[in-house]
């Protein structure tokens, strides 16, 4: 992992401390994932704190052997339990399910997941598919992007509306961005 992601990533104090619970958590092939990676950079970038503005921690797993809307929620409350004290709002989402909610929720289909990692090679913006977990870093397309502050289409989820809504929202809180 670059030293300098992984500086920015953890001046975000709940990033180190999700990382730190990690082995608690007991997620089957979980990442951290999403804003809680990429906006501490960003921030940094623009001179804010690292925090700023992170709504939620995100953290995928993959659970074939549980494709139900139960074991979600027990690993949530899971979650929530052991990170109750840090005053943040964990969102976790097994990657194996999201082909069965996915189209009612985003009016888009998505095929079936076949890992943790092929949910993080999906966001819609190329720079922003990272995740995190002790000792590894999953960035299918590098991080170069991520430091120079780039926004990119991603092929996989070709929607030009949401992609554009997306980098929209960043380019308002960090207008040193710029869409590629």
């Amino acid at each position: 992992m670059p030293a300098a992601f992984l500086r920015d990533l953890l001046a975000h104090a709940p990033n180190a401390a999700l990382l730190a619970r990690w082995p608690a958590l007991g997620l089957p092939h979980a990442w951290l994932v999403a804003g809680c990676l990429f906006q501490p950079v960003w921030n940094r970038q623009a001179g804010r704190p690292a925090g700023e503005g992170v709504r939620d921690h995100d953290l995928f797993y993959f659970d074939p052997s549980d494709l139900s809307e139960a074991g979600e929620r027990a690993a949530q409350a899971r979650a929530d339990a052991l990170c109750a004290d840090l005053g943040i709002t964990v969102e976790v989402a097994n990657q194996a399910r999201v082909h069965l909610w996915y189209e009612a929720h985003f009016g888009r289909p998505c095929p079936e997941l076949q890992s943790a990692e092929d949910g993080i090679r999906r966001f819609l913006v190329l720079e922003t598919c990272v995740g995190v977990r002790p000792g590894a870093c999953h960035a299918p397309y590098g991080l170069d992007g991520l430091a120079a502050g780039t926004l990119t289409p991603n092929p996989l989820t070709p929607y030009p509306e949401l992609f554009a809504a997306k980098t929209d929202s960043y380019l308002r809180r960090w207008p040193h961005l710029r869409r590629t």
